[in-house]
């Protein structure tokens, strides 16, 4: 008897994989958490039955949340993550020359079950650099500060997520970065969600004198087509040179095409300036 796992990505669209093995169930407090061993995308990571992260290409977004802004930055030495439990962030953020990542995830379960079935992935959460709050990410940007650049690695718009999608909660953001402090969040798709994806630019922009979206493909992601919304207080991410940043040992992310990532598809730079699709 064959087995799948499907991921209804909307409504009417759903993602389906030929499964070998289920690994683990768990109904945490916050979630079901789930994870399968797959015929073509290795391991699968799922909360709710949504897809958290594939084996196979996890790096691309790891890679495109973490060195896209750091190499903005150019001189992050204090980052902050919320959610991101599975660890790849933080794998990613290590190899820049940080002091300290503090990592916000509501839901223990969610580490444990990375640092068991997820080795590689979840490799560096347990380097002293980094320190873990079990806790409310909302609730904890409004009690810290003196972060270089806070990344956004959350699960979609649902549930205990909602709020980490809000013009509040990047005020909130705002006040505890630095001076010259970047936020960088994952935005969803903007060929299934184009209205969410509108909403977050606007909320965004409301807040940062520099907003600007950057996309990446990711396969086992809706629409596969994927975007990240940068916001800055300082810096235009345009006119930053990052040539002289040290290398960066990456599979996707490369250093020379910095500025092209932030080139749009025409549709999704005229959805987010209100021209419509």
């Amino acid at each position: 008897m064959e087995l799948w796992f499907s991921e209804y990505q909307t409504k009417n669209v759903k993602l389906s994989f030929r499964i070998k093995e289920v690994l683990y169930t768990k109904q945490s407090s916050y979630q079901k958490i789930a994870v399968y061993e797959t015929e073509d995308f290795g391991r699968i990571l799922t909360l709710d039955d949504t897809i958290m992260l594939t084996t196979k290409d996890e790096y691309i977004y790891h890679e495109m949340i973490s060195h896209v802004p750091m190499l903005t930055h150019g001189d992050a030495s204090r980052v902050l993550v919320i959610g991101g439990g599975d660890g790849g962030t933080v794998r990613e953020l290590l190899k820049h020359p940080v002091k300290e990542i503090h990592l916000v995830e509501i839901d223990k379960e969610v580490i444990e079950t990375s640092k068991k079935y997820f080795p590689t992935i979840s490799c560096g959460l347990s380097d002293p650099r980094v320190k873990i709050y079990f806790e409310d990410g909302i609730e904890f940007v409004k009690k810290n500060t003196g972060y270089d650049v806070v990344i956004v690695d959350s699960t979609d718009p649902i549930g205990p997520a909602v709020g980490l999608f809000s013009a509040e909660f990047y005020k909130n953001v705002f006040e505890a970065l630095n001076e010259d402090g970047i936020l960088v969040a994952q935005t969803e798709s903007p060929i299934l969600f184009d209205n969410l994806v509108k909403k977050i630019y606007k909320d965004m922009s409301s807040v940062f004198p520099y907003t600007n979206m950057y996309s990446a493909v990711i396969p086992t992601y809706p629409g596969a087509l994927w975007t990240f919304t940068m916001g800055s207080k300082t810096i235009n991410p345009l006119l930053k040179e990052v040539s002289s940043l040290p290398h960066i040992d990456t599979k996707f992310y490369r250093r020379e095409l910095q500025k092209s990532y932030f080139i749009l598809p025409p549709f999704v730079s005229n959805l987010i300036s209100d021209r419509g699709v």
